[in-house]
């Protein structure tokens, strides 16, 4: 039976997100749920969080005395983790800048990387993973029919910081994630667990039995050695400054050359093309939704603009769009009759090809217990 159409009368999610629930003022539980977990972060005075700051930077600076670098930060050329370059280097970190290319980046992506290192007099490192390698591992992710295609590289990306942070011995991470944009849950059926290498590796050896050799995957037992004995910790430092999106592209259009892509993510062709097309034709998944919703939720939009927003295909232009199905036709070897077969395939979920998801549950389970204070 389907469900009756319903939009949320505060922000702009609807019940594409299977999970989404109205009280009796139509407003939705996921940005409801935002403010009552951001509240503290959205609504802090500007002194408090120069003060919290301003210690963390004390923090980083001690830990990193001696070394080369004093923090780590992952760039893909989009605006969050920019800001957050530019914001290490004015308070005085020395980061190693580190990216990771699986052969998808953007020429766009690329130049504004280039310019802002460059202008900033920062380090880049740039691990390149074999194609072929991550070229059969997508391909065994399309043949699942698994929705989080971009486990792969968000998985990776999470591996290859860490590794970078034990080569240095550096313990702070510093993430581009924040509150004001991206503080909204993302409902449970538009992704999947990060860390899950066991389905990596599953999906991989039972679609063209794919061997991982060099793609830098990570385990929940691999996040929790680094995070409770090497220490390496993750810190969303834009939730410590009034971060707004629109005022920080500005200033890194004028002052480094930044040119801005047309919605979130952007910057990868894959990115790109997955959120753009494949999401809404095959899994009914529009992110500009949650996207959007935040920037509501948080203040930096009206609840119009984000509607407007919402308007047309989740690309600029179709001619943009049919430029990236070609560009991703030809780079995979697909046919056009492949993407049609693919598109009209259903879904499958994760779980049924094995998963650590159960293991990731159990420490999270026992963690929060020996958090819990005692009476």
């Amino acid at each position: 039976m389907s469900r009756t159409y319903q939009i949320c009368t505060r922000c702009i999610m609807d019940t594409s997100a299977k999970d989404i629930t109205f009280d009796n003022e139509g407003v939705c539980n996921f940005c409801t749920d935002f403010l009552n977990r951001s509240k503290d972060i959205l609504n802090m005075e500007s002194g408090k969080k120069r003060e919290k700051l301003d210690a963390f930077i004390e923090k980083v600076k001690a830990q990193g005395k001696g070394k080369r670098y004093d923090c780590i930060i992952g760039v893909s050329g989009g605006v969050d983790s920019s800001w957050v370059l530019v914001q290490a280097v004015k308070h005085g970190l020395r980061p190693l800048a580190v990216h990771m290319d699986n052969g998808w980046n953007s020429e766009l992506a690329q130049n504004n990387i280039a310019s802002l290192v460059k202008e900033l007099g920062v380090d880049l490192y740039t691990h390149v993973i074999d194609w072929h390698e991550y070229k059969n591992l997508m391909q065994a992710f399309f043949d699942a029919d698994v929705i989080d295609i971009e486990l792969l590289y968000d998985n990776a990306m999470l591996a290859v910081n860490y590794n970078m942070a034990v080569k240095h011995n550096i313990h702070y991470i510093l993430s581009g994630s924040n509150q004001a944009t991206e503080g909204m849950r993302i409902p449970r059926e538009w992704t999947w667990f990060k860390y899950d290498k066991k389905n990596i590796k599953n999906i991989g050896k039972i679609f063209g039995n794919v061997r991982i050799k060099t793609f830098p995957a990570i385990g929940t037992l691999g996040f929790i050695f680094n995070t409770f004995f090497r220490r390496i910790k993750w810190t969303a430092i834009l939730d410590l400054m009034d971060y707004n999106k629109f005022e920080a592209m500005e200033h890194l259009k004028n002052s480094y050359g930044y040119k801005p892509y047309p919605y979130k993510h952007y910057e990868s062709i894959f990115t790109r093309f997955y959120q753009g097309y494949i999401l809404p034709e095959k899994f009914s998944v529009d992110k500009r939704r949650l996207h959007l919703g935040t920037l509501v939720i948080s203040g930096q939009m009206t609840r119009e603009e984000a509607l407007a927003g919402m308007e047309g295909i989740p690309y600029a232009t179709e001619q943009d769009l049919n430029e990236d199905r070609q560009y991703f036709i030809k780079k995979m070897g697909w046919s056009n009759q492949q993407l049609v077969d693919y598109i009209a395939r259903p879904e499958e979920p994760h779980t049924k090809y094995g998963s650590e998801i159960s293991l990731w549950k159990g420490f999270v389970s026992i963690y929060n217990f020996f958090q819990k204070p005692s009476k």
